[in-house]
């Protein structure tokens, strides 16, 4: 049995011949290489080998040596734990304070989002280096669908927090726009909960 590594997410495919697609990230049948039981490529024996001149290796420059460093402390999986984690107890928050009254968990998940919110230019900034160096940019669908989810996150939040701020009394079991605050909160929880399956699958897909 032969075996294929996508390089764009490093899933291993066991059988005669490459898929035509990832079934981790959607990458097509081109990015496949074969390889050995020990996961290292195998060099095709018709490859010619052709002496190409030495050419001058250029200085790393502070941005690479910085993407450099958001992958080797995989610093993107961390900072995404952090809204994750804090995202779905302010919407229950807010769920609360719509559907029972309780002014102080209103207060509590306007707190939360607005945490979420300041550390989401990490996420997003770690997310881009780590999908253009790791991932080499591939443009599927699985990782498109992440920074779509992604900017919902950010741009529903921003809706949020504001008009929180515009309208203190927005998330008021009294107030006209209650369920639609409670919508967009919704909303923004179901594209941080796609975006982070997709991450998973990503990450552990090619575990089973």
């Amino acid at each position: 049995m032969r075996r294929w590594k996508c390089k764009v997410c490093g899933y291993i495919h066991e059988a005669d011949e490459a898929p035509e697609k990832c079934p981790v990230c959607n990458a097509d049948k081109i990015h496949f290489v074969e390889v050995d039981d020990k996961g290292d490529e195998i060099a095709l024996i018709s490859e010619i080998v052709v002496e190409v001149p030495v050419q001058e290796v250029k200085p790393k420059t502070f941005r690479d040596r910085l993407a450099a460093l958001v992958l080797k402390l995989h610093l993107h999986p961390i900072a995404v734990h952090f809204p994750n984690g804090v995202l779905p107890v302010a919407v229950i928050f807010v769920a609360l304070a719509i559907l029972l009254g309780l002014a102080t968990f209103k207060e509590a998940a306007f707190y939360n989002m607005v945490f979420v919110l300041l550390t989401m230019p990490l996420v997003m900034v770690t997310g881009y280096v780590e999908w253009q160096k790791r991932y080499k940019g591939a443009k599927t669908a699985l990782f498109m669908t992440k920074i779509f989810c992604s900017l919902a996150v950010l741009i529903c939040l921003l809706i949020l927090v504001v008009w929180r701020l515009v309208d203190p009394t927005v998330a008021d079991a009294g107030s006209v726009n209650r369920m639609i605050y409670l919508g967009i909160s919704l909303a923004m929880l179901a594209a941080a909960g796609i975006a982070g399956h997709l991450g998973g699958k990503l990450v552990f897909g090619s575990r089973g």
